[in-house]
C-alpha cells in the first residue's frame, strides 16, 4: 500500500513493502558515520561525488551541469524575459485555481463519503495514486519514468530563471525518497533576497510554468501520434490486440490472440480503441439485442427443457453443463413468455440484430426476436475479428474490457512492434497526468512548495502599499498557507481513504 503526495522538492511516499532496503541502506550509511576509523574516509568519499544519505534518503548534486544551466540562461535574454513572464502570471492564475480545485475536489469526496453507493472516481481531476489499487503494478515504470522527467523539466525552468535573473546557481541534483525520484536546484539564497519580488516571482513560478508546457507538449505529440507513425502504422481499421489476460474470458480456441483486429462488437462498428470502450459501454447500459430467427429454423433447432428460476429472477432452461447452448426468450402472438435452449452459435450467425420481432418482418418469412436470458448485468456479445471465426462472449463487458488490452495501431510491416504506438500513448498519457498534477499540487499555497514562495513573493509584490508593516503581511501569508496546508491536507487524507478503505 502506497501514498504519496507530490511536492516541488519531496516527493512522499509510503510503501511498505519498499523500506526494508532503504533502512538497511540507511543503517550502512550510519554505521560507517559512527566508526571513527571509516567515518572521515566515507564522508570523504560522499563529498566527492556530490552524494548525501540519510534514513530513507538518498540525493545527489553535481556541478556538472552548471555551464549548460547558464547557457540556457543566457540564451536571447528577451524571449526568455516574455517567456518567464508569461510563467509567472501562469503561476499567479494557478496559485488561485489550485484552490478552488483542491475545494471542488474536497466537496465531491465528502459527497462521496456520504453516498451508499459512490460512483466511479474516474471524473475526479486529483486522485490519490496507490500502486496495485488504482495504479497497475505493471505500469510502474511509466509512473516513475514521468515523475522523475517532469521533476527534472521543472526544476530546468526554476534554475534559467534563477540564471535569468542573475541568482547565482550552484548546482542541480537528483533524489530518491524511499522508492521516490525527484530533483532540485541550489541556488544562492542571498542573491535570491535581493532581487525583487516580481523578479522572484518569475523564478518561483518557473515550475509550475515548465510543468504545464511539458503537459500541453505532450498532449500534442499524443494528438499527433497518427500523423507520426503514419510511415510505419495506420489507424482506422479496427482495434488490434496487443494482449489477453490469462484469466480472461476473452482467452480459448475461439477467443481473441494477440495480433488480431476486431471491426465490431454485436452491431456497433469499431474503428479504434475509443470505439471499442465505447461500444462495451453502450452495450453494458442498454439491455440484451437479440436476433432473427425463423419459426422454422427455431423449431428445428429448439428442444424440450425445464425452466426455473434464477436468484435474480431471470429464466434460464438449459443444462448448467452445457457450453455451447444459451436459453433465449421469445414471444408470439399467443403467449408473450416463451422459453427455447438454442445453439448460440447457429442461432446468432448470419443472423440479424434485432430489439422486436418487428424488425425481423421479412419477405413474409415468420420470424421472431430471439433474446437471450442471462443474468442482470450479463452479456451476449458477438466479436467480429476477420478472418477468424466470431468470438461469443458471456459476460460483464467490463470484464472484456479490463482483461484485452488493444492499440488503435495497425502496422504497416510484419517486423514493427505492435507495442510501440501503446508504450508512446500511454507514457505520454502518463506525462500529462503526473506534470498537469506536480502543476496544480506545488501552486497550492502550503508550506514547503512552491506555493508558499510564490504567495509571499505575490503578497510582497502587491500588498506592500496597503499593508506597510512586513510583519502584518507575514502574517496574512502564513493564515493562508496554513489555509492551503490544511485544504491539501485533507484532500489527501480522504483521498487515500477512499481509494483503500471503500
Amino acid at each position: 500500500m502506497s501514498v504519496f503526495i507530490q511536492t516541488d522538492h519531496i516527493y512522499c511516499l509510503v510503501t511498505l513493502q519498499n523500506l526494508p532496503g532503504m533502512f538497511w541502506s540507511s543503517c550502512c550509511s550510519v554505521v560507517l558515520q559512527s566508526s571513527n576509523s571509516l567515518k572521515a574516509s566515507y564522508e570523504d568519499w560522499l563529498l566527492t561525488y556530490g552524494l548525501s544519505v540519510s534514513p530513507f534518503h538518498l540525493r545527489w548534486q553535481t556541478a556538472l551541469f552548471n555551464r549548460q544551466f547558464y547557457s540556457w540562461g543566457r540564451w536571447k535574454p528577451k524571449f526568455l524575459y516574455l517567456w518567464f513572464s508569461v510563467g509567472m502570471v501562469f503561476g499567479i492564475v494557478a496559485m488561485f485555481g489550485s484552490v478552488i480545485l483542491l475545494g471542488k475536489t474536497l466537496l465531491q469526496t465528502l459527497t462521496q463519503m456520504l453516498t451508499e453507493a459512490p460512483k466511479a472516481q474516474n471524473d475526479r481531476m486529483l486522485q490519490v495514486v496507490v500502486p496495485g489499487v488504482n495504479l497497475p503494478i505493471s505500469q510502474l515504470t511509466y509512473f516513475f519514468s514521468a515523475i522523475l522527467i517532469s521533476g527534472v523539466i521543472h526544476e530546468v525552468g526554476h534554475g534559467v530563471a534563477a540564471i535569468r535573473e542573475q541568482v547565482r546557481f550552484n548546482g542541480f541534483g537528483i533524489f530518491i525518497f524511499i522508492v521516490y525520484p525527484g530533483a532540485f536546484v541550489d541556488l544562492f539564497t542571498t542573491h535570491l533576497q535581493l532581487i525583487s519580488p516580481v523578479q522572484q516571482l518569475r523564478i518561483f513560478c518557473a515550475g509550475v510554468w515548465h510543468n504545464f508546457v511539458l503537459g500541453v507538449a505532450s498532449f500534442m505529440v499524443l494528438f499527433l501520434l497518427p500523423a507520426i507513425l503514419f510511415p510505419f502504422y495506420y489507424t482506422g481499421v479496427g482495434a488490434l490486440v496487443t494482449e489477453v489476460a490469462e484469466d480472461s474470458p476473452a482467452n480459448g480456441p475461439r477467443g481473441l490472440f494477440v495480433g488480431d483486429l476486431v471491426t465490431n462488437l454485436q452491431d456497433c462498428p469499431v474503428y479504434n480503441v475509443e470505439d471499442w470502450n465505447s461500444c462495451l459501454g453502450d452495450i453494458s447500459e442498454k439491455s440484451q439485442v437479440g436476433y432473427c430467427v425463423s419459426a422454422a429454423t427455431l423449431q428445428q433447432l429448439s428442444f424440450p427443457a425445464r425452466v426455473y428460476r434464477r436468484l435474480d429472477g431471470t429464466v434460464e432452461c438449459c443444462s448448467n453443463n452445457s457450453l455451447t447452448d444459451i436459453c433465449f426468450s421469445y414471444s408470439n402472438k399467443l403467449d408473450s413468455h416463451l422459453y427455447a435452449c438454442l445453439p448460440a452459435r447457429k442461432v446468432i450467425e448470419a443472423s440479424k440484430v434485432c430489439r422486436t420481432n418487428m424488425d425481423c418482418q421479412k419477405d413474409f418469412v415468420p420470424s421472431f426476436c430471439v433474446t437471450p436470458s442471462l443474468e442482470n448485468q450479463t452479456r451476449l456479445i458477438r466479436v467480429k475479428h476477420p478472418p477468424h471465426i466470431d468470438m461469443l462472449y458471456v459476460g460483464h463487458p467490463m470484464h472484456l474490457q479490463y482483461t484485452v488490452s488493444l492499440s488503435s495501431f495497425v502496422p504497416r510491416q510484419n517486423f514493427l512492434s505492435i507495442d510501440l504506438p501503446v508504450v508512446i500513448e500511454t507514457f505520454c498519457k502518463y506525462l500529462i497526468s503526473l506534470s498537469g498534477a506536480l502543476a496544480v499540487i506545488n501552486a497550492v499555497p502550503c508550506f514547503a512548495l512552491d506555493g508558499q514562495w510564490i504567495l509571499n513573493s505575490f503578497l510582497e509584490a502587491t500588498l506592500s502599499s496597503l499593508i506597510v508593516e512586513k510583519q502584518n503581511r507575514e502574517l496574512v501569508g502564513f493564515l493562508i498557507l496554513l489555509a492551503g496546508s490544511a485544504l491539501l491536507a485533507a484532500n489527501v487524507a480522504l483521498g487515500l481513504w477512499m481509494v483503500t478503505a471503500r
